[in-house]
């Protein structure tokens, strides 16, 4: 049975005492459910301390992103075995804002994915179409390219240490609204891309996230559908209340 889970990515938000105020909030309001699992992502001059600070809760770490080097003259970047070192199990990979601030291509991601795996650290896989590729209906193309280039390469074996998270971009911040019936026909869609390239066993057992403004409103109707297995969740994830409303309808 796939894993629920909810992540929130905090993005560049929330200096040291707000991360802390913040983390503080949560441990009080969030379920201690061992059937979701809560992930939170704060900046990196934050993760060390959050680590430390939810040492004996429910609540687990992940870091935005890293590079795919295992060190050398990278000025501002972060390596998995950073990462590892400070207790860090779990990256984001190929966020959306990544791929259209910051130009990250597929090759790079693929080569994030490969260190990520090396150091036994869980990805979390994003990807997802922009608003041109939806109106033009490229928008299954779009996915099942960024599924191939950036992540099929890896081994069958390594899918345990993968999340995968569909952001639809057109739907954040456009004026767009994704329905959750759109979610499931594309978290369908990705389910059998993902059989057809490694098997059903892999594909059943794989957990796909939505990532397209969940909010309290709208989360139970997202979650409740049967593709859906959880959420990674922006700005919702940075209100102790928004947040634990969103654990709590999964």
């Amino acid at each position: 049975m796939r894993q629920k889970i909810v992540a929130g990515n905090w993005k560049m938000n929330k200096n040291t005492e707000e991360t802390e105020d913040l983390l503080n909030e949560l441990i009080d309001k969030l379920p201690n459910d061992k059937d979701v699992e809560i992930i939170v992502a704060p900046t990196f001059v934050n993760l060390s301390s959050a680590v430390n600070h939810l040492e004996f809760t429910n609540i687990q770490v992940a870091a935005q992103n890293m590079h795919q080097a295992e060190s050398g003259a990278f000025t501002g970047e972060i390596s998995a075995d950073m990462l590892k070192s400070i207790g860090v199990n779990t990256v984001i990979l190929g966020h959306s804002e990544r791929r259209a601030i910051f130009h990250e291509t597929d090759a790079i991601i693929s080569f994030k994915v490969d260190a990520a795996l090396k150091h036994d650290l869980r990805v979390i896989f994003c990807f997802g179409e922009e608003l041109k590729d939806r109106q033009n209906k490229q928008h299954f193309n779009i996915v099942e390219n960024q599924l191939r280039d950036g992540l099929f390469q890896i081994d069958k074996s390594a899918w345990e240490n993968i999340v995968l998270a569909y952001e639809p971009v057109w739907a954040i911040g456009t004026g767009e609204t994704a329905s959750p019936e759109q979610a499931q026909e594309m978290h369908e869609f990705i389910r059998e891309t993902v059989r057809k390239a490694f098997g059903s066993d892999i594909a059943e057992d794989v957990s796909i996230l939505y990532g397209g403004s969940v909010k309290p409103e709208n989360a139970k109707e997202i979650f409740g559908k049967p593709d859906v297995d959880g959420g990674l969740i922006g700005g919702a994830a940075l209100k102790a209340d928004d947040f634990a409303a969103i654990v709590n309808a999964i």
